[in-house]
């Protein structure tokens, strides 16, 4: 596990932004129940939190996709990481949203995308990757070069690997699941059982807790 991943996972704890509640699970839009939530956005509050991660996805996108012309966010999530990526690399930067915009010019897209162009998609979460990769969809419909994406924190469900696979797309993560459970496990503030239960959800989290 890097460095990184560990230091990203700390911080998300650090500020709640990840809440871990094995024993008062959440429940997600989709109805599943969860031991974790995580809202990236409060990493947004935090200036030296949000530092570390403009930074250090930055850096992904130096060191994997040099050749980049365009940084494009995925709404509504990652439009404020994604434009603090693009300013720091001096690209142009674009939005994709969930669906066209009812009323005005009804764009899916806002900004300015060329066909032909290099886009790395900039992701605040992945779960099971059905909206980040609907975002990708659409770009490539646009005439887009998708080179991958970069995301602050994926659950790491594998179902999202395959459908990353199958539209062969890329995915880097700053921190992920993994790294979240390693240091709480560290830091005593989770047992042994209670990091099995953890690691029960993520093998089956659409019937956990049922």
């Amino acid at each position: 596990m890097s460095q990184v991943e560990n230091k990203v996972a700390e911080k998300l704890l650090g500020i709640h932004a990840v809440k871990v509640q094995p024993k008062n699970p959440f429940t997600w839009a989709s109805g599943w129940k969860s031991p974790i939530y995580c809202d990236n956005r409060k990493t947004l509050s935090y200036p030296e939190i949000r530092s570390l991660i403009k930074e250090e996805l930055a850096n992904i996108v130096r060191a994997k996709y040099a050749g980049v012309d365009v940084i494009a966010g995925v709404a509504t999530g990652a439009i404020a990481q994604g434009a603090l990526v693009a300013d720091l690399l001096g690209k142009p930067f674009i939005y994709v949203r969930s669906a066209p915009k009812d009323h005005g010019m009804g764009n899916l897209i806002e900004g300015d995308l060329k066909a032909g162009q290099k886009v790395v998609v900039i992701e605040d979460l992945i779960s099971t990757g059905g909206s980040s990769l609907k975002a990708v969809a659409s770009l490539r419909e646009a005439g887009a070069e998708v080179m991958g994406m970069v995301a602050i924190f994926t659950y790491g469900f594998p179902v999202a690997s395959e459908k990353f696979a199958e539209a062969n797309v890329e995915l880097t993560t700053l921190s992920n699941y993994n790294a979240v459970l390693q240091h709480l496990l560290d830091t005593k503030q989770i047992g042994e059982v209670e990091m099995e239960t953890l690691k029960k959800w993520r093998e089956a989290p659409e019937v956990w807790g049922k």
